[in-house]
């Protein structure tokens, strides 16, 4: 469903140019100002992305919105093409190595076309399900998040290797949501279940780019790819808590 999977079918990774170190060549005080850089900037895109999602579902344009969106067969697909194209786009600005206000102009704009692309399933969450289930799907995003990141952190390991395996999944899954928008077949909660393992690789690979790969001027890109990875995974839990619900 996301944008993210479309970051691994073209090649998304850090861009060595500019003649920046990367983290794991920085000293020390150079590669923590930049992990802490990174993930500031990756709270504010949370934050900006809950506070976008919150006015757009509570907005009288919301409804008109999603049967936009959802209303026709093959309207969904139109939204997940123009979502990919965004995404390609906001990844490329937010990589922009001479000018910071095109990178926070690239996160910017990722986050909102998060924002956007989650306003039919927030609105039945919100306003059809129970107050519970959008608050317990944070929480578990969060601390699955938080454990695999704390996994990297501690053991220091250099999972890019995990790339060519991730893009293969993720183009099989952009496939398997493509024929089930065509044909109009549920994907079940088996798929479901099997993306937040995705985006969970994609959390370990993302994490172990930023202490290895990325460069220390490069925390707007690598806040944008932690964050789409998060977002990944909020969709499919909340998939899941919803259908318990």
């Amino acid at each position: 469903m996301t944008q993210h999977e479309q970051y691994a079918q073209h090649g998304h990774g850090p861009n060595f140019g500019g003649g920046v170190a990367s983290a794991a060549d920085a000293v020390l005080d150079e590669r923590l100002a930049f992990m802490r850089r990174t993930y500031l900037h990756l709270g504010g895109a949370i934050a900006l992305f809950v506070a976008i999602s919150a006015a757009l579902i509570n907005s009288p344009l919301a409804e008109p919105m999603i049967q936009l969106m959802v209303g026709g067969r093959f309207s969904w697909l139109i939204v997940m093409a123009l979502f990919i194209g965004t995404g390609m786009l906001a990844d490329w600005w937010a990589r922009s190595v001479d000018s910071p206000p095109m990178q926070y102009l690239g996160l910017g704009l990722g986050v909102v076309s998060y924002a956007v692309v989650f306003v039919p399933m927030l609105f039945v969450a919100t306003f059809y399900s129970s107050p519970s289930v959008l608050p317990t799907a944070a929480l578990i995003t969060l601390s699955v998040f938080s454990v695999l990141t704390g996994f990297v952190l501690v053991s220091k390991r250099d999972f890019s290797m995990l790339r060519t395996g991730l893009v293969v999944m993720s183009a099989l899954a952009m496939a398997a949501i493509a024929a089930g928008i065509l044909f109009g077949f549920s994907l079940g909660l088996g798929f479901s279940i099997a993306m937040v393992g995705l985006s969970a690789g994609y959390v370990v690979y993302y994490t172990s780019n930023v202490l290895h790969h990325y460069r220390t001027d490069q925390h707007v890109a690598a806040a944008l790819a932690l964050f789409s990875a998060i977002a990944m995974m909020f969709w499919y839990i909340l998939r899941l808590v919803m259908s318990r619900d």
